[in-house]
């Protein structure tokens, strides 16, 4: 098969691409590049630059490439952002999705569809110390989440309607990189804000510490991006093997880590020692969310193989190669 990977030069989605190159799977990416960056595209993967929401321009490339599926990653998914300015994300994730959908099936190239979703979608469970599962009801807290239960709404609707082999994947919090040039850039996520932080030699920032958690600090799930990306390349294979099927999987460790604790393997790993400052909650943030994959375990044969310290160490090495100040931290 050949795979269209939306977003491919992205930190995601760029992962994506390599781990089906590695696999021997071939990949087109299509990339506005609003935040991806083409250096990250393998040598040999052809490059279209594009936005989903011209769907014109999507079935072009979906015929003169010869797509047979599609991994889903462009979108908008800062969770702050999207409180700020709902209709945008609901623009470029929602319809931007639609546009894209409407294009696979007018075309007919496609048989499979793998979409990227997010724990977002479950809000703030109320499941306490337990791990989350797809049957956890989803009540997003923010517009980005709630994009992504749209998602899902939109992507599995289509599957039934039009034969689409289709799978909703739940990320939870990503970091790492497989190496140091496919480094996230971007400072939305928790890792490289630390980073940043460091960098300047001042101290990190806590988003609330009165949060019914061990420290009081949120607790999230961290998986690799490797990992994630392993995933995807699972998850395309599962629907090539058995067309007609609709998945909704969790892609977690399984594992809690509170943004205090976060901090302090960060410090310790990075040689560094600055106490964290706390902030007000930002809003959006649920105070528990930790996965549990037994699913994508059971549907995909996968599981996560990187810890934290592996995440932590491997995006400070990219960040470094970005940021030579930090060199000497």
């Amino acid at each position: 098969m050949t795979w269209l990977i939306t977003g491919g030069a992205g930190y995601i989605g760029a992962h994506v691409v390599h781990a089906m190159a590695e696999a021997g799977e071939r990949a087109v990416v299509y990339d506005d590049l609003s935040s991806g960056i083409p250096d990250r595209v393998p040598d040999g993967v052809p490059l279209v630059v594009g936005s989903v929401l011209d769907g014109e321009r999507v079935a072009r490339a979906l015929t003169d490439h010869g797509i047979t599926g599609v991994v889903h990653l462009a979108a908008k998914k800062q969770v702050a952002e999207s409180v700020e300015r709902p209709l945008h994300y609901y623009r470029e994730n929602v319809e931007g999705l639609r546009a894209l959908l409407e294009a696979v099936t007018a075309t007919g190239t496609a048989s499979s569809f793998v979409f990227s979703s997010s724990a977002a979608v479950y809000g703030a469970p109320s499941t306490g110390a337990e791990l989350v599962t797809e049957e956890t009801p989803c009540r997003p807290m923010s517009p980005y989440g709630e994009t992504k239960l749209a998602g899902e709404w939109l992507v599995r609707a289509t599957g039934r309607a039009t034969g689409l082999s289709t799978a909703s994947l739940r990320y939870f919090n990503v970091a790492g990189a497989a190496r140091p040039e496919l480094a996230d850039t971007g400072v939305s996520n928790l890792v490289p804000m630390v980073f940043e932080k460091l960098t300047e030699n001042a101290p990190p920032l806590v988003f609330g510490d009165d949060y019914p958690t061990p420290d009081g600090t949120c607790v999230r799930d961290y998986i690799h991006v490797v990992d994630l990306a392993e995933a995807h390349v699972a998850a395309a294979r599962a629907l090539r093997a058995a067309p007609g099927r609709d998945l909704t999987l969790n892609i977690g460790r399984g594992e809690g880590v509170s943004v205090r604790g976060m901090i302090d393997r960060i410090n310790a790993l990075t040689g560094h020692a600055l106490a964290p400052t706390v902030a007000p909650r930002r809003p959006g943030d649920p105070a528990n969310v930790v996965a549990s994959a037994d699913r994508a375990a059971a549907e995909l044969g996968w599981k996560a193989r990187h810890g934290v310290d592996d995440m932590i160490t491997s995006a400070w090495a990219g960040w470094q190669r970005l940021h030579p100040a930090a060199r000497g931290g």
